[in-house]
């Protein structure tokens, strides 16, 4: 399952990793070339002004990766 998210900044990608941090489920960032496990923080800091989309395994509810999303964005 995917949703699409702008990365515009260090402070968001932060954000982004302490989020995946705390969920149960394992969450990737996919910029198109690279998949990157959102609980490694030093990798992340690539997408800083790019678009990328937030996967995770098909059986997490819709309804929570639109509010992990939100709360990433």
């Amino acid at each position: 399952m995917t949703r699409d998210i702008d990365i515009k900044s260090k402070d968001q990608v932060e954000k982004i990793n302490r989020l995946a941090c705390e969920t149960p489920y394992e969450v990737w960032l996919y910029d198109g070339t690279v998949m990157l496990d959102a609980r490694s923080l030093l990798g992340l800091y690539v997408l800083v002004g790019k678009r990328a989309k937030v996967v995770t395994e098909d059986n997490v509810n819709p309804r929570q990766l639109t509010r992990l999303v939100a709360k990433m964005a």
